[in-house]
């Protein structure tokens, strides 16, 4: 880069840009800006129109007879009547913008209580005649938001603590010798301690270690009925309590009665919003499974209960409250999925977990039944949001409604002057440089020079008309080629040049004179 160079670089850099307005009869780019321009406008009073519906809604008018206050003139009728059509655009506009006037309040404090009633009836040869009660197949018993309903349960009773051999199946706990069996140590994923000793049935090489553990071990069987057959009639209450802090809302999912019989004859509905009591079968249907199909065998031929394995159900409560309106209009929102994968057929699939009982003998030696129990396990999952109008949001939304305005004329000056055909012209006549002093100086010299080359015998009027004339033939031209002189703008840059340097030496002798 030559010195030259450098110095128009260094000297751009004290340059100053001003706008210029140009008037650009292009019929396109006009029609595109008042596009523009309408539908900015058209958010921004839509924006007013949600903001005066939440300030004023459209029965603040009206009686409860929706009969007006003040008269019943037509004006006042007509008036009514646009209201009521504002009412209607901004409510729709506020679904699509999300309530970009409000301020939100995400941080939601909840409280979950649950209860689970039902009676059972179980006759078997392990366990015989027994009644379930709450405090038998609900697993926390006090209620939290997440509970467990035992739907089946696989018993080893009267294990007491002593030595005996090592379950089949586990590799740890296989032996072909004592060797195999190093005591004190204890068997991965098995029941106790190996004591060094190998067991062997009869005349077999391979056996299971003797171990140190309660006895006899976990049966292995599996049961082919489900025990809790009428656990799918159970009814499950969700209390729920929650705060907004920001606004210092609260609210509960339960009616507020006093009623005492309201909760005992009741049962969630569509139109029952605040009777949170919901059957444990209709819950599974809800979220897309079937009581049925929860996993029970593949082999069986006819699928009885599917409780056999159980599964993971999730109980999902949805507040989104819109605080511009009454406390009634915020609502809870229920939905229900199961968050077990249902697809996949695994050794692990369903939900189970281990408990025990324990007793002392009349000798006082202690023993327990061990239970292994399978059911639905419950998450109660809590989420919500609410708004109420605040300034800060709504200025914020409304300028920058009004920054696009500058947007939208940003984008037709890019398609006016790089996008259309006459690009190129409309460009030199945006951005025109203006010299400074110096360069005047050098326009004056210029012009003097100009001024002693021309002939003694022509006079300055001459030159003049010469000029005049130039102009005359020149846009007789531009008429008769249907301005496609206008795609020519190095040589009308010229003539240009000219034009100015002939006025310059007019004004100067004019000055002289």
């Amino acid at each position: 880069m030559g010195q030259a160079a450098w110095k128009g670089f260094v000297l751009s850099l004290f340059d100053y840009k001003t706008a210029k307005f140009v008037v650009a009869k292009s019929k396109k780019v006009g029609l595109l800006y008042r596009v523009l321009q309408l539908t900015i406008l058209l958010y921004l009073l839509i924006l007013l129109a949600v903001l005066l519906e939440v300030q004023f809604p459209a029965d603040w008018f009206t009686t409860s007879n929706s009969s007006p206050r003040v008269s019943d003139s037509s004006d006042f009728q007509l008036y009514l009547t646009s209201t009521a059509h504002i009412s209607n655009l901004a409510q729709v506009w506020v679904f699509l913008i999300k309530k970009s006037y409000q301020d939100i309040d995400t941080s939601l404090q909840s409280a979950v209580v649950t209860k689970v009633k039902g009676v059972a009836y179980t006759n078997t040869t392990m366990l015989g005649e027994r009644l379930w009660d709450v405090a038998d197949f609900v697993i926390p018993s006090q209620g939290e938001n997440v509970f467990f309903v035992v739907t089946n349960l696989i018993v080893t009773p009267n294990q007491r603590q002593g030595i005996c051999a090592e379950r089949e199946g586990i590799p740890d706990g296989e032996c072909s010798e004592d060797a195999d069996c190093h005591a004190g140590q204890s068997v991965v994923a098995g029941h106790g301690l190996k004591t060094g000793r190998c067991l062997r049935v009869g005349n077999s090489t391979r056996g299971t270690c003797e171990i140190f553990a309660w006895c006899p071990v976990e049966t292995k069987s599996m049961p082919t009925d489900p025990l809790l057959k009428d656990a799918e009639g159970f009814t499950i209450f969700i209390k729920n309590f929650i705060r907004f802090p920001k606004f210092n809302f609260s609210k509960a999912n339960v009616l507020e009665t006093d009623n005492k019989h309201f909760l005992k004859t009741c049962h969630f509905s569509s139109t029952n919003l605040y009777c949170p009591i919901f059957r444990l079968g209709t819950i599974v249907r809800w979220a897309g499974a079937d009581f049925q199909d929860i996993a029970l065998k593949d082999n069986s031929s006819i699928r009885p209960v599917s409780c056999i394995k159980g599964g993971v159900i999730g109980i999902h409560i949805e507040w989104d409250c819109d605080l511009d309106k009454a406390a009634s209009n915020c609502n809870p929102h229920y939905y229900f999925n199961r968050l077990d994968n249902k697809h996949t057929q695994s050794i692990s699939s369903g939900y189970n977990f281990r408990f025990a009982r324990y007793y002392r003998d009349p000798n006082g030696v202690e023993f327990r039944d061990l239970m292994k129990a399978y059911g639905i396990r419950f998450d109660v999952i809590v989420n919500g949001k609410a708004g109420k109008f605040s300034i800060i949001p709504t200025v914020i939304n409304i300028g920058s409604g009004l920054a696009l305005m500058g947007a939208g004329a940003f984008f037709c000056d890019l398609v006016l002057i790089y996008l259309i055909r006459k690009s190129e012209f409309y460009r030199d006549k945006k951005f025109e440089k203006v010299r400074g002093l110096k360069e005047e100086a050098n326009v004056e010299v210029e012009a003097n020079e100009m001024e002693q080359a021309l002939p003694e015998d022509m006079p300055l009027e001459r030159v003049h008309q010469d000029e005049q004339s130039q102009e005359l033939a020149q846009s007789g031209r531009k008429e008769k080629s249907n301005c496609q002189e206008l795609l020519q703008p190095a040589r009308s840059g010229l003539h240009e040049n000219a034009i100015v340097n002939m006025k310059q030496s007019q004004i100067l002798q004019t000055v002289k004179t």
